[in-house]
């Protein structure tokens, strides 16, 4: 029996991951240009503590163990290509590719039990769509009221060229947010950022496993810096502010550990990052049986 909870709050996209941008489809970023990534929405504290208290109040307890994680349920996935033609400048990628993207997922969630079964690929050609898409405008809602499949307990993924905010990277819905919105729900994602993509320093197929942990109930390594309650993962070292690149060492919190720069929910580049922490599977776990009706 699945048990679903959601809290009705108008929660924005979290945090769209943003990176210095290629300022054309076939441009890179070459020399002393930093890769810079900011949040592109923001959610104030009244409405995580809100979500929190939620989350408290209403979590679903496991049914199995931790070591019984091997038998977790997959998650089902719908990628969703949308481009502006049929060439991989204009959005288009092939079976191999996303496959190659999914497998990265899967690789970056088995630690935490967590795992994923691509049962559909959709392709569309509009080029609105392609160039215009930004979290909350008329045509990101048009694209998912039309291509969304699935309820709360499927992801459904979509690449698009997200041009008109300079390194947009990609955003996505939290499990909480569902409730006051289901067709809203899912993680957007620019498609050069997939593995063999041509964003440089962020091609590995990571943009993908870091918005899906939202997706799966995380926040950023660094949220609310270095007092409170952070991340709401007790096992993730404190962070002032979000790293770049891969500072080896880095300690903006001293007296906590040193920074997660190596975290799949901070913002270092691709090879940079390479766990989750076991407090974030347990999380993430919780969030899916509470918000999705996943059993695991």
């Amino acid at each position: 029996m699945k048990h679903l909870s959601f809290v009705a709050l108008a929660l924005p996209h979290w945090c769209s991951l943003v990176a210095g941008a290629p300022p054309t489809p076939n441009a890179t970023v070459h020399g002393d240009d930093k890769q810079i990534m900011i949040c592109g929405s923001s959610m104030d504290n009244t409405k995580i503590s809100a979500a929190e208290a939620h989350f408290k109040q209403h979590q679903v307890p496991p049914t199995n163990t931790d070591t019984e994680l091997i038998a977790s349920p997959w998650i089902s996935l719908y990628f969703h290509v949308v481009a502006e033609d049929r060439s991989t400048n204009g959005g288009w990628m092939s079976d191999a590719q996303i496959q190659a993207q999914i497998n990265v997922l899967n690789a970056d969630y088995a630690p935490s039990g967590v795992r994923w079964r691509l049962v559909l690929i959709t392709r569309t050609i509009n080029r609105d769509w392609f160039r215009n898409v930004l979290n909350g405008n008329q045509q990101e809602m048009a694209m998912k009221r039309s291509l969304r499949r699935g309820a709360a307990d499927s992801l459904n993924v979509y690449t698009v060229g997200l041009f008109n905010q300079a390194g947009l990277l990609g955003f996505s819905t939290f499990p909480f947010s569902y409730g006051a919105d289901p067709v809203d729900d899912g993680v957007v994602i620019k498609w050069t950022s997939l593995p063999g993509g041509t964003f440089i320093n962020h091609n590995l197929g990571r943009t993908l496993t870091h918005e899906v942990g939202h997706w799966v109930g995380l926040y950023h390594t660094f949220q609310g810096g270095c007092a409170g309650n952070g991340d709401f993962v007790t096992d993730t070292p404190p962070e002032a502010t979000r790293a770049l690149g891969c500072p080896v060492n880095r300690d903006t919190c001293p007296g906590g550990g040193l920074d997660p720069i190596r975290n799949f929910m901070d913002y270092t580049d691709d090879g940079c990052k390479s766990a989750f922490t076991t407090g974030q599977g347990v999380r993430m776990r919780a969030q899916l049986r509470t918000y999705r009706g996943i059993n695991i």
